[in-house]
């Protein structure tokens, strides 16, 4: 089996998965950061479809970039700007070929946190 990349997005200010939120998958190499893939959360805070298919998956260095400034603004969460939080970067590696490596968001307004979940 090939491995593929998945993300859950849930805005624990709410208590509810962050719909619409952009997220763009970028690949790190020795050239610096090139983008593979944009996809966009749902109502569940999930992507319809994984952000790295199995038949495009190669393990290497990633970047998820989720674009969580428009979401904060229509969700009602933020009054002033700038925002404390626009974009969250998170950079990882996958090493295992034949894995599902799944890297949800835990969103608030002035915070966030991420694990490899399964």
């Amino acid at each position: 089996m090939a491995g593929y990349l998945t993300t859950h997005v849930l805005d624990i200010a709410r208590g509810c998965p962050a719909e619409g939120i952009e997220i763009v998958l970028n690949r790190i190499d020795a050239t610096g950061s090139h983008p593979v893939a944009r996809s966009r959360t749902n109502a569940d805070g999930r992507t319809d479809a994984p952000i790295l298919a199995a038949a495009e998956f190669a393990t290497g260095h990633y970047e998820l970039v989720f674009q969580v400034g428009d979401y904060l603004r229509q969700s009602g969460q933020v009054a002033a700007e700038p925002l404390f939080l626009e974009e969250i970067p998170i950079r990882f590696g996958m090493n295992d070929a034949g894995a599902h490596y799944h890297v949800p968001l835990l969103l608030s307004p002035f915070g966030y946190s991420t694990y490899r979940g399964s």
